[in-house]
């Protein structure tokens, strides 16, 4: 499987049939980025998330992921916290991927980051959150994406010192 820095590839598991629910933004653990992200369920109402864009250019995988068993892995995470239990739920396995699903979720209010601490978090209620979750599963929201392709770069080119004196 190919993992790409926006959103080019397909892994296996994206072409599950996918409402999407909720689409939003937040920046990575170490803030020096910003990532998109995707809630969305299965007609039977099975909810899971996937990252979509990083506007810092790391690879990372979009595949979805359950999000049943990412609050599996984040209540059997040791403490502190840190993106390593992640790293199973993702076929994968890029080594961005975790650490950007870990923003996600202190993003959503299901992790904080422990004082003192630069990469330990600390699980918080997720009773907020679930609620949410549910209300919008329930929902007939539908959210449509559209991929941004993005936009390449090319260096400016220099004159030649030949002719300037030209």
């Amino acid at each position: 499987m190919k993992e790409t820095a926006t959103s080019n590839a397909t892994p296996s598991n994206s072409t599950l049939s996918m409402r999407i629910i909720k689409i939003a933004s937040c920046p990575t653990c170490s803030g020096k980025a910003k990532l998109t992200y995707h809630f969305g369920c299965t007609k039977d109402n099975q909810v899971h998330i996937r990252i979509v864009t990083n506007s810092g250019g790391g690879f990372f995988s979009e595949e979805w992921v359950s999000l049943k068993a990412t609050l599996v892995v984040l209540d059997k995470a040791p403490h502190p916290i840190t993106a390593v239990p992640f790293i199973n739920l993702f076929i994968g396995k890029s080594v961005n991927t975790p650490g950007f699903l870990l923003a996600v979720l202190k993003h959503e209010g299901l992790v904080k980051l422990l004082e003192g601490k630069v990469r330990g978090y600390e699980k918080l209620d997720t009773e907020a959150f679930m609620t949410e979750v549910n209300k919008l599963v329930s929902s007939d929201v539908d959210l449509k994406y559209e991929p941004v392709k993005p936009i390449k770069k090319s260096a400016t080119t220099l004159p030649s010192k030949k002719s300037k004196q030209a």
